[in-house]
């Protein structure tokens, strides 16, 4: 795998082989969506029961090419607490009972289900940054939005939120660079251990 980073230029077959994963991310999605409606209705009521409405929290992210989305997540966060800082701690204490469960596990990102299957959004890519975020990125950093961003990625399975701001992007733009369709597979296999272990969900 090259590491060595600097302007990317994909080769038509790397644009070939994300076009057919953007293809079957929808239909994925959409699958999914179907499947898990039970546990969509079972975690939006213990969300209601414990604080309330809303049930999903939706923030404006960066996507493909620098446009802004509306991006869905199960609520975490308790109501009326203060959000200016973005990062998260362990033992938070803006975060509800059942929104420390739902995020050890990423469960508060299955809405995010619905960006894929608006075609906003990929399984497998770089996370979204907030546009504050967007705006501190170099040009070489920019790169790592030549894709669709992901509920995973290379950068989630080397340390998660653990790893520097940083190595994030340097991830990003490695995957970015060096990408495929196995390269997602093992991605995508390395994910269900890391989610299933509850590992890195805050910063370090």
């Amino acid at each position: 795998m090259d590491n060595n980073i600097g302007y990317i230029k994909l080769t038509n077959f790397q644009k070939f082989q994300i076009l057919i994963k953007y293809f079957f991310d929808r239909i994925f999605a959409f699958i999914f969506i179907v499947l898990l409606l039970p546990v969509f209705f079972i975690i939006s009521l213990l969300i209601i029961l414990e604080d309330g409405f809303p049930v999903f929290f939706i923030q404006e992210r960066v996507g493909l090419n620098g446009k802004i989305f509306k991006m869905y997540k199960f609520r975490s966060f308790r109501k009326n607490v203060d959000l200016s800082n973005v990062y998260t701690y362990s033992k938070d204490p803006r975060i509800s009972r059942i929104g420390s469960i739902i995020r050890r596990y990423s469960l508060d990102e299955l809405p995010q289900l619905i960006n894929i299957l608006k075609g906003e959004m990929s399984f497998i890519g770089p996370r979204p940054n907030l546009p504050f975020q967007y705006k501190e990125l170099n040009d070489i950093q920019k790169q790592r939005y030549l894709v669709k961003p992901g509920i995973t990625g290379l950068a989630q399975i080397n340390g998660r939120n653990k790893i520097k701001w940083e190595e994030r992007i340097n991830y990003d733009l490695i995957y970015i660079k060096n990408y495929n369709l196995l390269l997602d597979m093992w991605i995508l296999y390395k994910t269900i251990f890391i989610v299933f272990s509850g590992e890195g969900v805050y910063e370090k």
